[in-house]
């Protein structure tokens, strides 16, 4: 591995620090050595990248930002607090299934035959270097430059005594008052803390006021706090000045455990898993059951341990074994341990120039000149968001909300927020006596609390509420408006790539589709009634949906481009490739000489570029100012292409375990969605190539060159 890995760095011309940094994440991510002669068995574990290992890479590519020096400032902090974020949900779920097979002796493995436990050490190696490359870049980079640019982190020692006396009567008013800390004797057990919450572990010398002499004691912080605070202005030489709550903490722990001396203080986070199971076969209120089942995710198993680089040894396996872990999962930093809370930081400072410009979706002028059922009446119309205003699809809500004409709403929602425009306008029709029937998928992981006020309101309003079907989670995006036009029903269509959310349809690319087609009106009515009905699959008639016809179609489609060898193309845009069915066929067809083009945001098990089996592959993954959403399949058949948008990434669980739809574009549409594609293949900035090995390097035009960004093309081309 460590061979691959310095031939890989004899081979490439990676001279800035980003790129060094980037060898160092090809070592840590490669996952076996190439090989020279591998097995046309299309099922051999050699040609399966692994799955966790793979999530992994998409992080590191997020925390290369950080580095990029061509995003704002500001802009980089993000990217390196998402990385955070990341980390946070991939210990909360991938990591805890794989400790939990591992404890109750159930290890599965994927198709690249790697055992859970390799695994979880190759885990350990690589989040260990990175999370250390993380606060490397935020302590001896960002911070830095944020003090150029007069945003200062006040530490404790530089404290002026004005500041001082300011900090301390904040802390008795705002800290003091909602701290509890909490001495461990036999009567005083260790406490049961909060997954995620920033807490400090105390040595403590001297007896209490009832002569108990522990030595130790645990400081949870209260989540209402904010972890970063400003100080006044008139206080400070100039400039935004901020101290972390971690810091009040440690200055007054003293004043907490009066008549006794605080030898040591040091912050530590734990993270729990967080996914939530339930056996589905006893469940008969699905509602009921998530409601209790939300508040033990505060309090799974622990899976992560993180502790102030400072604290001493002694301390830390101490609370190893009151966590029940071991070594391997203690990460040692040198910071915040809670670094997601500082996204905080984009409101208590005046950074606008520190941060990407503000934009205007584009918004075609039909749209603000005419009824939006006129409009689609004429034409199909496709948006992509967020360089094309997200505003048409709530005014179709909108509008049908109000307008006498429309019988019946048909909607789903996976994603989208209690009080949001969307809901506002499925509110508003409800009220005024429509048939408003909304299919909200309750297990939206980490929405679901949200999504049970959401129900709760919607149920308020008098919308009927259903939740899908219990072992398969509706991921389809659809909506469907009946209207009542010249004594006929007339049905109109949405079907998106994304949730309905105004809030990520301007961070998230997405394609909108809209349409009064009768056929995919029909399709998408027959598809809401396999959801709140009972029944025989039904037959469609242009649309594609799983777990029904969407996987064998794709298999269909990758097939034929097969039989017409080096004269097939296939592109295909998704978020994640993890299907071992869909890859085999991939490689078949690579192997009868047809070009195929992925564009993949994150996860990949697929290995591009093996010869005799996937030479004809390329994989590239586009990481940018937007997050890559869109799911796009065009199977270009001699001339006569295939293109298809879905809700569907190309992974098991879209494929086979939830309810999807793939819809068809044709003519104008389908030709600028391969443009679109097309400018993404031609991405020479925002780009990484895969390797065999596992292993991503970033894109760079070549000498006389032009440089292209995909998004910011697009953004030039209609936003303003």
């Amino acid at each position: 591995m460590e061979g691959a890995a310095e031939q890989a760095t004899e081979q490439r011309d990676l001279s800035s620090e980003a790129s060094i940094a980037l060898v160092e994440s090809r070592e840590a991510i490669a996952v076996t050595e190439p090989v020279e002669e591998l097995p046309l068995d299309l099922k051999a574990p050699e040609l399966y990248i692994n799955r966790e290992l793979s999530h992994l890479q998409f992080n590191i590519r997020v925390l290369e930002q950080a580095l990029d020096e061509s995003h704002p400032l500001m802009e980089r902090l993000m990217f390196l607090l998402i990385f955070s974020s990341n980390l946070d949900e991939f210990f909360e779920i991938r990591v805890a299934e794989l400790m939990a097979q591992l404890k109750y002796g159930r290890e599965s493995v994927g198709p690249d035959a790697l055992h859970p436990q390799a695994v979880m050490n190759r885990i350990g190696e690589i989040c260990n270097a990175q999370v250390e490359r993380q606060y490397k870049i935020l302590n001896e980079t960002i911070f830095p430059q944020l003090e150029n640019e007069n945003i200062h982190f006040q530490r404790r020692r530089d404290w002026t005594d004005e500041q001082k006396e300011w900090i301390r009567v904040f802390f008795e008013e705002k800290v003091q008052p909602v701290v509890s800390p909490i001495g461990l004797d036999p009567s005083h057990p260790f406490p049961r803390l909060v997954n995620k919450s920033l807490n400090f572990i105390v040595e403590l010398d001297g007896k209490d006021a009832f002569g108990r002499e522990s030595g130790l004691a645990i400081i949870p912080a209260p989540r209402s706090l904010p972890r970063l605070i400003r100080l006044p202005d008139n206080l400070c030489d100039g400039g935004d000045n901020l101290i972390f709550l971690s810091s009040i903490i440690h200055e007054f722990a003293d004043e907490m455990f009066p008549g006794m001396k605080v030898e040591g203080c040091y912050q530590f986070r734990i993270t729990r898993n967080a996914d939530l199971t339930f056996d589905s076969e006893e469940v008969e209120d699905l509602a009921r059951t998530l409601r209790g089942e939300l508040h033990s995710r505060k309090y799974g198993a622990a899976v992560r341990l993180e502790v102030d680089k400072r604290t001493p040894e002694n301390l830390i396996r101490f609370l190893l074994r009151e966590f029940s872990l071991d070594e391997a999962h203690t990460y040692r930093v040198d910071g915040p341990v809670n670094l997601t809370r500082m996204m905080a930081l984009r409101d208590l400072v005046d950074c606008k120039h520190l941060c990407w410009k503000p934009f205007t979706p584009g918004m075609s002028g039909r749209y603000k000149q005419k009824n939006i059922f006129d409009v689609l009446r004429q034409k199909d119309q496709l948006l992509h968001h967020p360089f094309e205003s997200f505003s048409p699809v709530v005014d179709l809500l909108r509008q049908a909300a109000k307008d006498p004409k429309v019988l019946a709403i048909k909607q789903t929602l996976y994603r989208t927020g209690v009080n949001s425009d969307i809901v506002d306008a499925l509110v508003d029709a409800a009220r005024s006596g429509k048939e408003v029937t909304v299919v909200i998928e309750l297990r939206a992981r980490f929405d679901e609390e949200s999504n049970l006020q959401l129900a709760s309101r919607l149920q308020e309003a008098g919308a009927l509420v259903v939740y899908g079907v219990v072992d398969f989670k509706t991921h389809a995006k659809m909506m469907l408006v009946v209207r009542r036009e010249e004594g006929k029903l007339v049905r109109y269509a949405h079907l998106g790539t994304g949730n309905y959310h105004s809030g990520t349809a301007r961070l998230y690319t997405d394609y909108s589709y809209m349409t009064s087609d009768a056929d995919v009106g029909e399709d998408v009515h027959k598809i809401f009634q396999q959801l709140t009905g009972m029944g025989k699959i039904l037959r469609l008639k242009k649309l594609h949906n799983a777990p029904f016809t969407l996987h064998s179609r794709m298999i269909e489609m990758i097939e034929r481009e097969a039989r017409h060898g080096k004269h097939g193309h296939i592109i295909v845009k998704i978020n994640g490739l993890t299907e071992p069915q869909l890859i085999r066929a991939l490689y078949q067809a690579s192997q009868k000489g047809v070009k195929i083009e992925l564009i993949v945001r994150g996860m990949c098990r697929l290995r591009p570029g093996i010869e005799g089996i996937s030479e004809n592959i390329s994989v590239r993954s586009i990481i940018g100012r937007f997050l890559e959403h869109t799911r796009v399949y065009y199977f270009g058949n001699k001339g006569k292409p295939d293109v298809l948008c879905s809700s569907a990434d190309w992974m098991e669980r879209n494929m086979l375990n939830r309810v999807e739809t793939g819809f068809p574009l044709t003519g104008k549409l389908a030709e600028r969605v391969k443009s679109d594609l097309d400018l993404y293949l031609a991405d020479n900035s925002r780009s990484w190539m895969l390797h065999s090995d596992g292993s991503y390097t970033l894109n760079k035009p070549e000498e006389g060159e032009e440089l292209i960004s995909a998004q910011e093309t697009l953004l030039s081309q209609f936003g303003s």
